[in-house]
């Protein structure tokens, strides 16, 4: 471990030098990318450079120890004991800051909520579970950007599409991809019976240009009417685009913008986005196999969390987290819950010695 925060210190002392030399600041690319590197190697630099610190101050207080008497004897044994201290708190402090870190967690996402088992209840509760990540990414500072949207007559959702933009958005919205499962009566219950209804969420993180390579040749592009229950989404030219890449079969449709350029531009970046999943899915697969914990995988075919409106409770099965605060969180309070989940995750790989 500490030889890698020996050569951690070494590469942030190179960078900082880098980004001074004129050559550098004037090659946007390069500058951009030691800059990242750079933010990432700064909290670890500055963590072991606390512990060196102490370390120090042990050595020179066992020096003391070996020629001083009395008091200062005791001052001695006394900054040993908090320098031992100090050290193995940092120590687990480094361990944590060393483990690997998910390359995508600074990149905005793609968030695709599909209505599963139950029909129009279904459809409502993918509503309900758009409205809260819209609110929970406005609470955060991050933007929101509607993709497309196959609305039912009653205000639901078949299935939404949208983008949250903002840094650091997909280490937050990762763990919400799998299952939810709801739990409540509904508004065309006469009898006043639970009935239980799924939702699927997926969340992407978004690709950059430099991520996948796309042959034009290998799309085809087509234009319509976007369509709906009615609203926002329906219009009367065709400004809607459906693009398939014909290798794969991927089919991504952008129906939001009043402007076919602005759709088409749109739906670039959510195939760029579907194809980078699914070469990551291909990378992935063989950890994902090795992991016991579901945290953090982002399995859609897992039911991860339920929502039960009788008794205003949320539980997360992955961790066994239940809160009974179901309006709250309905509204956007989902903090407590991501906080929980990350924690959980670092818990594992800490367990797993990935530092």
């Amino acid at each position: 471990m500490f030889k890698r925060l020996e050569d951690t210190e070494k590469r942030f002392v190179e960078i900082e030098e880098k980004l001074s030399l004129p050559e550098v600041m004037n090659d946007q690319d390069e500058y951009r990318k030691l800059t990242k590197e750079y933010k990432v190697l700064s909290p670890i630099t500055e963590k072991y450079r606390e512990y060196k610190t102490w370390q120090k101050n042990k050595a020179e207080a066992e020096e003391l120890l070996e020629i001083e008497e009395g008091e200062m004897k005791a001052l001695a044994e006394e900054e040993i004991v908090t320098a031992k201290e100090e050290m193995e708190k940092i120590t687990e402090e480094l361990k944590i800051l060393l483990l690997p870190r998910d390359e995508n967690d600074d990149r905005n996402v793609v968030v695709e909520i599909r209505g599963g088992a139950g029909g129009e209840e279904a459809a409502l509760f993918s509503y309900v579970l758009y409205r809260m990540y819209n609110m929970y990414a406005d609470s955060q500072g991050f933007k929101t950007e509607l993709v497309s949207a196959n609305e039912t007559e009653l205000g639901g959702f078949k299935e939404v599409s949208f983008m949250i933009s903002g840094e650091g958005a997909y280490s937050r919205m990762k763990y919400e991809s799998g299952v939810h499962r709801v739990q409540r009566v509904p508004e065309t219950e006469a009898q006043g019976r639970i009935h239980t209804s799924t939702v699927t969420v997926a969340v992407l993180p978004e690709a950059e240009e430099v991520d996948v390579e796309l042959n034009p040749a290998d799309l085809e592009i087509e234009a319509h009417r976007a369509s709906g229950a009615g609203g926002q989404h329906v219009n009367k030219t065709d400004s809607a685009i459906r693009m398939i890449h014909k290798p794969t079969g991927i089919v991504v449709e952008c129906q939001d913008e009043r402007s076919q350029y602005k759709n088409r531009d749109k739906a670039m970046k959510i195939m760029r986005t579907k194809l980078y999943e699914k070469k990551l899915e291909e990378q992935n697969s063989a950890l994902a196999s090795e992991r016991k914990s579901q945290v953090g995988t982002g399995d859609r075919s897992e039911r991860i969390r339920t929502y039960n409106y009788p008794q205003g409770r949320v539980t997360d099965h992955r961790i066994g987290l239940t809160l009974y605060n179901l309006e709250n969180i309905l509204n956007g309070a989902i903090t407590p819950i991501i906080e929980a989940l990350a924690a959980a995750d670092t818990a594992e790989k800490l367990a797993n010695g990935e530092f």
